[in-house]
């Protein structure tokens, strides 16, 4: 998605993205929040931050291939 309007990164909204949409978030500067057009999640940028290592844990294998399913 393009950068333009958006605050200083492109922060994916926690919300969205827990159900597996990649939506990014737009930046209100007179209230200092992040806010999502999809389903009207807000909140601050430490925020959206901590929910989005909530992601990363579901996510965090996903770059390693997995050859065998035993316990070792």
């Amino acid at each position: 998605m393009a950068q333009s309007g958006k605050g200083k990164l492109n922060y994916r909204c926690p919300s969205c993205f827990m159900r597996d949409l990649d939506i990014d978030m737009f930046y209100d500067r007179d209230k200092k929040e992040y806010y999502c057009i999809r389903c009207q999640y807000h909140g601050t940028e430490e925020d959206v931050l901590k929910k989005n290592e909530l992601a990363r844990f579901r996510y965090g294998r996903i770059a390693d291939r997995i050859t065998t399913f035993e316990d070792e």
